[in-house]
């Protein structure tokens, strides 16, 4: 395979690092439908690149991050507790997946998370008694921890999910300033990334011939790509407006969603 045959992938991931890393959603959830749709790529090798290529955006960010004290690395440890060993488990079971239902079940979850960011947020009630506060931390927290380790689970299994349950327990429940909410998940996309990546990475390794080339020709031109956007996206992201991310990103989640089990579909008829 020619190593110039990806080369307008570099432009391409540029703009989704820059996205991904600026909205704190992960970059293989605009990754894997490129692969997939775009390159006709098979879905673990295609859910496998993405993931090891948002490695490298999302290690830039947290840096770009990290230098500007956005980052709560003690709220990111709690959750990473559970997202870590979850992400884990989602890349063993993708190999035991059938090729078109996995496509749909990542159709089905940009749907989902769509309508998710498209759901007008609940008031908390502004008289909740003081003996009810610690509890309500309590239920949070756990509540929060399971959200998250959902979306580390997806995370290995169908390459998207963590970034989009980050947001909706940062953003939506604990109503943190947009700029920490950012920080925070690309920080636990990171590590939860790093550990479903290295289980797709050794497969292709594994693999050999022309899987490995593949992989590697493409990593070629995205990473590239990724680590420059992984810079660009803390200066965009301290200027977004939070309400017309949040529709915006629901946009993008459920065209992808829905042109996804389109193309399924046809495929498999």
């Amino acid at each position: 395979m020619d190593p110039t045959s990806y080369w307008y992938m570099f432009p391409i991931a540029l703009g989704i690092a820059t996205l991904g890393n600026a909205t704190g959603i992960e970059g293989e959830t605009f990754f894997s439908p490129v692969f997939i749709l775009l390159l006709r790529l098979d879905p673990r090798i295609a859910i496998g690149t993405a993931l090891i290529t948002q490695v490298f955006g999302v290690g830039s960010s947290v840096w770009s991050h990290g230098r500007k004290r956005w980052i709560d690395y003690p709220l990111g440890a709690q959750l990473l507790i559970v997202t870590v060993p979850l992400a884990l488990v989602g890349a063993h079971l993708a190999g035991s997946i059938p090729t078109d239902l996995l496509k749909s079940i990542f159709g089905m979850g940009l749907l989902a998370i769509g309508v998710m960011f498209l759901r007008t947020p609940s008031q908390e009630p502004m008289n909740t008694p003081s003996h009810d506060i610690a509890s309500n931390q309590i239920s949070h927290r756990l509540g929060g921890m399971l959200l998250c380790g959902t979306g580390g689970l997806f995370m290995g299994l169908i390459g998207t999910g963590q970034g989009a349950m980050n947001g909706v327990y940062l953003l939506r429940r604990r109503q943190m300033p947009s700029q920490v909410v950012v920080a925070t998940s690309v920080f636990v996309i990171a590590i939860t990334g790093l550990a479903a990546s290295s289980g797709y990475l050794l497969t292709f390794v594994r693999a050999g011939g022309d899987v490995l080339t593949q992989v590697l020709n493409l990593a070629l031109y995205t990473v590239p790509g990724v680590v420059i956007g992984g810079q660009i996206a803390p200066h965009i992201s301290a200027r977004l407006d939070k309400q017309k991310m949040e529709r915006l990103l629901a946009i993008i989640f459920l065209f992808i969603g829905g042109l996804t089990l389109w193309t399924t579909w046809n495929e498999i008829h």
